[in-house]
């Protein structure tokens, strides 16, 4: 069976950098870790997790606590995007990642309760109910937290810049000569939806566009089923939008989809612009013009800030925002009346 020993002959290093290099401490530089893992797996060495877990006093385990009412949960391209960013900065540093819910054994128990029976170093938090009373026992304990998608003053946290997003969406569509631009939200439950409602309105008032009260519709879920719905009740306006700015991809496709079932072209009778940029988004017809959220840069950043602070590196509580963009692509065009 191979050994440490073994690996340091091969690589030249010495056992105690090999070592080192499994147990990440900082003064091994990354091009020797590498190397060294490089010739261990070639050599089929695996290290001992449980030796590592006394050696070190850590788990090497993430918490991943994901509750969320939006109607698609993890199956979201978004939130898979985001985890698999964070995931693999985790596990290149030696991390594993589990699911944590309020139940142990079948028995209702906590968040707390199972992140101290399972040991984890740190948990990283999507929830769309921060008022949580059971979250808000994670959140006062001394397990450090990252939270995805929210403000807070409380912990770590990493979103994109959702108002901003908005914003540049119906400036987009102002700039193609559209004034009549509709919102299909998010719904005010979650922070996402609730921001970018605040920007198209802030947005649309800078302007000086009017925003009638049937021209906001709560898309309730992020799906396009929502989505259709809600377009089908903008185009029975009598004065029906030339625009409407979708709060996720999803919600635009399903709009897409009830303006073609209504006889609409899009974007020659009506412009759709969605949210977040799947993958999905360049692959439908229209191409889907949208807001792109960089999930690469939200996960990463985000488990950077999580295992910097379970080694004890980060004291003062990190808010980031991520900047977003808009793609242009098929689903958006001057209106055809002018305005």
């Amino acid at each position: 069976m191979t050994t440490i020993y073994d690996i340091a002959k091969r690589t030249g290093y010495s056992p105690t950098t090999v070592s080192k290099a499994f147990n990440n401490y900082s003064d091994v530089r990354e091009k020797t870790r590498q190397e060294i893992f490089r010739v261990a797996q070639e050599m089929g060495y695996l290290p001992n997790s449980h030796a590592r877990t006394l050696t070190t006093k850590k788990s090497w385990t993430i918490g991943v606590l994901f509750v969320e009412n939006t109607g698609f949960g993890i199956r979201h391209p978004f939130f898979s995007a985001v985890i698999e960013s964070f995931k693999k900065v985790a596990v290149e540093k030696g991390y594993a990642l589990m699911f944590i819910s309020k139940d142990v054994g079948g028995k209702q128990s906590g968040y707390l309760e199972n992140c101290r029976i399972r040991g984890v170093d740190g948990v990283v938090v999507f929830l769309s109910d921060y008022e949580d009373p059971y979250f808000r026992e994670l959140l006062e304990s001394d397990i450090p937290t990252v939270i995805m998608d929210f403000e807070t003053s409380e912990t770590h946290t990493v979103c994109s810049d959702n108002t901003s997003g908005a914003q540049l969406a119906v400036e987009y569509l102002a700039c193609l000569g559209h004034r009549k631009i509709a919102h299909i939200s998010g719904g005010m439950n979650t922070f996402p939806g609730k921001m970018r409602e605040l920007g198209y309105k802030t947005a649309m008032k800078q302007r000086g566009f009017k925003v009638p009260k049937s021209y906001v519709v709560n898309g309730a879920f992020y799906s396009r089923e929502s989505g259709y719905n809600a377009m089908l009740e903008l185009l029975k306006l009598p004065e029906r939008p030339t625009a409407v700015f979708a709060s996720g991809d999803l919600l635009a496709l399903g709009a897409i989809m009830a303006a073609k079932d209504s006889g609409l072209s899009v974007p020659m009778d009506i412009s759709v612009m969605g949210y977040d940029d799947i993958d999905l988004a360049e692959y439908v017809s229209p191409a889907l013009t949208t807001v792109r959220q960089d999930t690469e840069l939200l996960g990463s950043r985000a488990a950077d800030i999580l295992l910097t602070t379970i080694e004890g590196k980060v004291l003062d509580k990190e808010a980031i925002l991520v900047p977003v963009e808009v793609v242009e692509r098929e689903s958006c065009a001057p209106p055809t009346n002018g305005y």
